[in-house]
């Protein structure tokens, strides 16, 4: 595996000029390293800066200040030569071709029709191969445009909101491939709402407010540090039966915590939601204490 970062930035900036002549700032002094095979996530509330990164990542914008690198290269290189490719959530596909013929013509663009079936099995998109895209679901043309993202081989894909629209299982089986893909060391960056899909698959979690990172760590030092804790426990089997807890058992639980100040127990574990409301609510000055 190559012991260069698969994504380097350092203090990534990008302003915009708003109607009233004013200044944005997007994003502001990023400083970021994506080592190659991570799957990463990115949250952030709206407006977060999340998606200029993204676009700066795939060379669609330029920075107003600072580097970034993808793979020792400049991204628009990086896109170019085909070792990045992406996701979007919107646009890029064409009603009246049938998904293998998307796939087919992509595959041409970048020279690399002996990957046209590797794409299509690789997305779970055979048995529709030969529907057209307007009849293609939601949920279909995502995993089309994901079809088309795995044409050149990529080193790194980054992925915008993928699994839109996918029910439970097509959504789990994306994400098999992803790691599987990771682990044979393709490097995997996606941005996200579902807060529990980026729970369960990535191994680290990058939060975003105000155009600054204000949390970069492992997902489960993230949900531990910030999401909270509670207690639960499970009653003896005994106390247990089809119609719910023995109450008289209930009670006796009650009037033992009840000297402690405990009025209800729950058994739960702390979840990265809290972590991501707790810190994107935060007061700024507060958040730019915290690690990156």
């Amino acid at each position: 595996m190559s012991r260069t970062p698969a994504i380097h930035a350092t203090g990534l900036r990008k302003q915009f000029r708003a109607t009233d002549g004013s200044e944005v700032v997007a994003v502001d002094d990023v400083d970021l390293t994506v080592q190659p095979g991570e799957i990463v996530a990115f949250l952030g509330p709206n407006g977060a800066g999340k998606t200029t990164t993204v676009d700066m990542l795939l060379g669609l914008t330029t920075p107003s200040g600072g580097t970034v690198e993808v793979y020792g290269e400049a991204p628009g290189r990086a896109v170019a030569t085909g070792r990045v490719s992406a996701v979007m959530q919107t646009g890029g596909l064409l009603n009246d071709f049938t998904v293998l013929e998307t796939v087919q013509a992509i595959a041409h663009l970048h020279g690399r029709r002996d990957r046209v079936d590797d794409a299509i099995e690789r997305a779970g998109l055979a048995p529709i191969a030969k529907r057209r895209v307007q009849a293609c679901s939601g949920g279909e043309q995502q995993r089309l445009k994901f079809a088309l993202a795995l044409v050149p081989d990529p080193d790194l894909i980054i992925l915008d909101e993928p699994t839109t629209g996918m029910d439970v299982s097509t959504r789990q089986s994306f994400w098999e491939t992803m790691r599987a893909d990771a682990a044979e060391g393709r490097t995997i960056v996606f941005a996200t709402h579902y807060l529990a899909e980026a729970d369960e698959f990535a191994e680290r979690t990058i939060l975003m407010k105000s155009g600054r990172i204000v949390q970069d760590g492992r997902t489960a030092d993230v949900r531990a540090a910030f999401g909270g804790r509670t207690v639960s426990f499970q009653p003896p089997a005994e106390f247990v039966h089809a119609d719910g807890i023995d109450p008289d058992w209930l009670a006796r639980v009650s009037a033992a915590l009840e000297p402690l100040g405990i009025s209800d127990v729950e058994v739960s574990s702390a979840s990265l939601e809290a972590a991501f409301l707790a810190l994107t609510a935060a007061d700024t000055h507060e958040l730019e204490g915290a690690d990156r």
